[in-house]
């Protein structure tokens, strides 16, 4: 052996932590290091600033619904390409990527659950297929669970999570902002409550019909609201807006929300109100359900259902 030489060491490389994690992330509001798992745990939610990272309507429907309990309706309705529509590359060709890659067939789930033991019917909008946008299948499938909830009587809850109309169906995508509005119309009429939760990002035409159109709307902490994002905002009035616009705090002081619900409590706050909006006999009032602190729930509960 030379001089110098030497054993060369023998390095293990692990691809998994021995705790289970796998891996570091960092977050990108706050810029601090936490594990993925632990995001995971924490309902995708920052253990550090609590900012909400977006979920699969997967994973919204397990937060949400009770266990086992969603039943996911009217996926007879499938997306075509009525209008053979081609930018960089054909919308066929969009679709089909959208769907490996989400393992979805379009995006949004409707169906009917239990939140709580209480039956009702819930459509979610999955950002991961094509940016939540709304298509000719995503406004059907909407109308659809919204009509079925007007003859079972149900209430209707649906989350938003959406880059707007989709583009590639035109005038298509853009009718399913008034097909869904007159669905809601007609629960209206017969007085079926509506809760309309609003996530990020929540635009375009998803916010100019169906998901503005609540009896009560609620949105998480630090979402996107709007028609239009704050660039293309800016750039049309040529003005810088105010801090803050068009998140969540910011329509909350405007009036166009009625509160802002943290994910580790929106089940619960669910179920309070739509307990209330289905006409039970409660003692309390709407503006304190809406408002009501996290630490006040159980009390509420136990005092209002003797």
């Amino acid at each position: 052996m030379g001089l110098f030489s030497r054993n060369k060491p023998k390095i293990k490389v692990e691809s998994t932590k021995k705790d289970g994690f796998s891996g570091w992330v960092k977050c990108t509001h706050c810029n601090e290091m936490i594990h993925a798992n632990e995001i995971e745990q924490n309902e995708h939610c920052c253990p550090k600033c609590d900012y909400h990272y977006r979920l699969t309507a997967t994973q919204r429907i397990e937060l949400m619904a009770d266990e086992g309990s969603f039943v996911e309706f009217f996926t007879e309705f499938k997306p075509l390409d009525p209008l053979k529509f081609v930018d960089t590359e054909s919308y066929a060709k969009r679709l089909k990527i959208a769907q490996e890659k989400s393992g979805r067939d379009e995006g949004v789930m409707v169906g009917t659950c239990t939140i709580k033991g209480m039956r009702v019917a819930l459509g979610v909008l999955d950002f991961s297929f094509m940016a939540g946008s709304m298509g000719s299948v995503v406004g059907e499938r909407l109308t659809s669970i919204i009509e079925y909830a007007l003859d079972e009587s149900l209430p209707v809850v649906i989350v938003s999570a959406s880059g707007g109309a989709r583009m590639q169906e035109s005038i298509l995508s853009l009718m399913q902002m008034a097909k869904t509005s007159a669905a809601l119309a007609k629960l209206s009429e017969k007085k079926i409550p509506y809760i309309s939760v609003l996530t990020n990002p929540t635009t375009g035409g998803v916010t100019a019909s169906f998901a503005s159109l609540g009896d009560i709307i609620i949105a998480e902490p630090d979402a996107l609201i709007g028609f239009a994002g704050p660039r293309v905002v800016e750039q049309t009035i040529g003005q810088k807006l105010p801090p803050k616009a068009q998140k969540s705090e910011f329509l909350l002081e405007k009036g166009m929300i009625d509160c802002i619900v943290n994910r580790h409590e929106l089940k619960e706050r669910l179920f309070l109100l739509l307990d209330f909006l289905m006409d039970n006999d409660r003692t309390y009032g709407l503006q304190e359900l809406i408002n009501i602190p996290e630490e006040e729930y159980a009390g509420n509960r136990s005092t209002n259902s003797d």
